[in-house]
């Protein structure tokens, strides 16, 4: 029986498309099974390579509030936050979600971002994922396993524009392109709550 959920449902394949100006978003519950990601979590958790990278803060160097690694092709690197990030080569399990998520978003994902939450104290603030490097309208795979954290989106330049939450499954897949990441913010907050460890993959293509 999985670790985060009471009983063991079918995967949702159906995609959810979410009705916002200037995104295009699509969103599917448990793209990956109950069974599935359990196993899939387990295995990333113990394999990846996570190291603690660091931010400077008005003059401050202080510790990011999660756990990172880069994996991909060869010279695929990335640079956010200050923070340059060369990748280590794909594990037959990064390739393993890599084949699904690509099956069903049409597009060939080269590098993948991974965050692992530990806490509900662990947390990414507002940002957009417009790197140079990510090219003109970047297309953004999520894979969400573990313990369910809101994920926030806001406007960038419409302030009355309401603020959209999407709560990340155990299994989920959230795929934003089109002009989302030009026009759309978002965030992982941190929480009081008690929520169980998370692993997050954020898929690229890196030009």
């Amino acid at each position: 029986m999985s670790l985060w959920q009471t009983v063991e449902d079918p995967p949702k394949l159906l995609p959810q498309l979410w009705e916002m100006p200037d995104a295009n978003i699509v969103f599917y519950e448990q793209l990956f099974s109950a069974e599935e990601s359990d196993r899939l979590f387990a295995k990333l958790d113990l394999e990846i390579q996570w190291q603690q990278d660091y931010i400077h803060v008005f003059g401050k160097t202080i510790p990011l509030p999660r756990l990172t690694a880069w994996y991909g092709e060869a010279g695929k690197s990335y640079i956010y936050s200050d923070i340059e990030m060369h990748p280590a080569a794909w594990t037959s399990t990064l390739l393993e979600i890599k084949a699904k998520v690509e099956a069903h978003s049409g597009v060939t994902f080269n590098s993948v971002l991974l965050n692992q939450y530990r806490t509900g104290q662990d947390s990414v603030a507002w940002h957009s994922d417009d790197e140079p490097e990510l090219g003109q309208n970047p297309i953004i795979g999520s894979v969400s396993f573990g313990g369910t954290r809101r994920f926030i989106l806001r406007h960038k330049y419409q302030k009355e524009q309401a603020k959209v939450s999407i709560d990340l499954t155990h299994g989920s897949f959230l795929l934003m392109r089109g002009t989302t990441q030009h026009f759309w913010q978002h965030q992982i907050s941190k929480t009081a709550k008690l929520v169980k460890p998370r692993i997050n993959l954020t898929f690229r293509v890196i030009t």
